[in-house]
Formats: structure tokens, sequence, C-alpha cells
């Protein structure tokens, strides 16, 4: 029922192609953070709305680097650190919208006695403890991570730890298979099997990643990426993202 209601408000709003209507295919850069809920997502509203959708993901710096270089692509829903990079949003029309938002946290290998995280303090001595952590420095929720280990003071100490990792799926992989004692990295990520969740971050080092949807400036099928991001907010799209453990807008 509640999918039947999405649809027709976004069919009354002229957002999705009527019967004779022109289906759309979609090119959409998207971070990697948000893989889970996007691919989800994106095949109910495949199956709604008759448009295809063709999802990349990447890292942030990945993801500045092929918008800045002109590639045609028809929507963004990306970290809001995309947006602040000059040459990337230049790309973007100028109105953007928040869909998704979630904190940091720490994961061990399922059975795996779990570290004590619940202060700063306790945070630091258990960081210092670890011998490995495995995280994905190169984009915006590592960055946040090695922020955080700046503020705690231990950055200098945390350099020989780190795992890095090439994509966020690959964190919880490390550590599920004893490559790395701790993942650290988006909450929803480490939610995976053959990990457990130990904690968040503690008190005022926790942080949130926000996800911001941008149509292209240059988008041929901006009505289609206009319908997309209205389905993401959509009561639909906000109980997938909160299912896969993201906070909507």
């Amino acid at each position: 029922m509640r999918s039947l209601v999405t649809m027709a408000v976004l069919l009354a709003l002229g957002l999705l192609p009527m019967a004779n209507g022109q289906a759309a295919e979609l090119k959409i850069l998207a971070g990697g953070g948000i893989k889970a809920p996007l691919d989800e997502l994106a095949a109910q509203f495949e199956r709604s709305s008759g448009h295809k959708l063709v999802i990349q993901y990447g890292a942030t710096p990945d993801l500045i680097k092929q918008i800045a270089s002109g590639a045609p692509f028809d929507l963004g829903v990306a970290p809001r650190e995309v947006y602040a990079d000059a040459a990337a949003k230049a790309r973007f029309a100028s109105d953007s919208t928040a869909i998704a938002r979630v904190g940091f946290g720490v994961a061990v290998r399922a059975g795996a006695p779990k570290p004590d995280i619940s202060t700063p303090d306790k945070f630091k001595a258990a960081l210092l403890k670890a011998q490995s952590v495995a995280t994905l420095p190169a984009s915006a929720a590592g960055a946040q991570v090695l922020k955080t280990f700046e503020r705690l003071g231990i950055a200098e100490d945390m350099k020989a730890k780190i795992k890095a990792q090439p994509g966020p799926a690959a964190i919880p992989q490390a550590v599920a298979n004893g490559d790395a004692e701790l993942g650290i990295f988006l909450i929803n990520v480490l939610a995976a099997p053959g990990v457990e969740f130990a904690g968040p971050f503690p008190g005022d080092l926790q942080q949130e990643l926000v996800y911001l949807g941008t149509v292209s400036a240059d988008s041929k099928e901006a009505s289609a990426a206009k319908a997309f991001i209205a389905f993401l907010k959509s009561p639909d799209g906000m109980a997938v993202l909160k299912a896969k453990g993201m906070t909507p807008g």
C-alpha cells in the first residue's frame, strides 16, 4: 500500500512516465557508503517507473575527479564533501537535498571481545591497544576517522596500525577474515556478516556523514533524476534507508 501511495504521489507531480511516456536511462554517481540501500531502492524505482538506473560508486576523491573531468552523468547521491570542491560543484544544478546521514562506529570479529569505547578516554585506550584497524582513508568517511584520531592526539600512533581497504564493504570483510582487529567506519557499513558492532563513537567525537542528492546541470533527463530523488525521500525510500542503518534526511 505504501508503494502505491508513493507512486501515486510521484505521478501526480509529473515525475514518472505515463503509459505512453518516456523511460529514461539515468547515470548516477554515488558514494560507496550508501550502496546497500541505494541498490535496493534503485531496483524498486526501476520496476515502478520504467526508468533504468546505472549507478557508479566511488570514494569522494574519485567522484570529484570524475565529475570535474566533464564526464556525463545525470545525478549525484554523494557525501556533501563532494560538493565542497569548486570544480565538482560547478557541474551540479544549484539545488540539492539531504538524502541520508549516518554516524561512525567500531566493529570486531564475531565472537571476539568488544572493547569498551563508551567514553573518549576509553575509546583512545582501545585504539592504542589494538594491533590493527581497517578503514578507508581515501574517502570522506575515512578522512573523518583520521580527524578523530587527531582529536584524540594519537594520529601518529595509529598510522602503522591502519589497514587501508579498497572500498567500504572490504572493511568488515577484513575484520571477519582476521586481517584487522577493528573496523572503524560508517555504522551502516559495519552491519555485515562475520562482524559484531562494538559501539558508536562516544560523546562529541561522534560525527555524521551526510549524503546529498543533486541533479547534474547538464542532464538531459532532469525530470527523471528529480523523480528518483523524490522516491528516495518518499515513505518507501525512508523505510529502506532506516532498515539499512541510515537516518533519512
